[in-house]
């Protein structure tokens, strides 16, 4: 199972961005091998309109059934919805310490977006 973090870093002790469609990296984490790696979403980062769905589409490109992020905007939760991921939301403020919520059930699944269009 493929988990991706929201991040401004390269490292599990990384900050978890609160952002979505505007974090900087994606890390994506392997549950079965225990590994992971660090995707640049900086195309997004300054996007004058359409950074959520863009960001959405890259995160099932990479083959994510999870993602774990602070905020999801309306439009990227509907892409990540009809692509199959599902999504949490956590105010954790590391990229482990969401992977540890999210490891022993503490996160429960967004069923809406949390954060209207255009946040940032």
């Amino acid at each position: 199972m493929k988990i991706v973090f929201t991040t401004s870093g390269q490292k599990l002790n990384s900050p978890l961005d609160s952002r979505f469609g505007r974090a900087p990296q994606f890390l994506v984490y392997d549950l079965d091998s225990e590994t992971f790696e660090v995707v640049d979403n900086q195309q997004n980062l300054n996007a004058t309109q359409g950074a959520g769905i863009q960001s959405a589409e890259s995160v099932a490109r990479l083959g994510a059934n999870v993602l774990v992020t602070g905020h999801c905007g309306p439009k990227a939760f509907r892409v990540l919805q009809a692509a199959g991921v599902k999504i949490f939301n956590t105010d954790a403020p590391t990229v482990a310490e969401a992977l540890e919520q999210f490891r022993t059930g503490r996160l429960s699944e967004a069923k809406t977006a949390d954060v209207e269009g255009h946040w940032a």
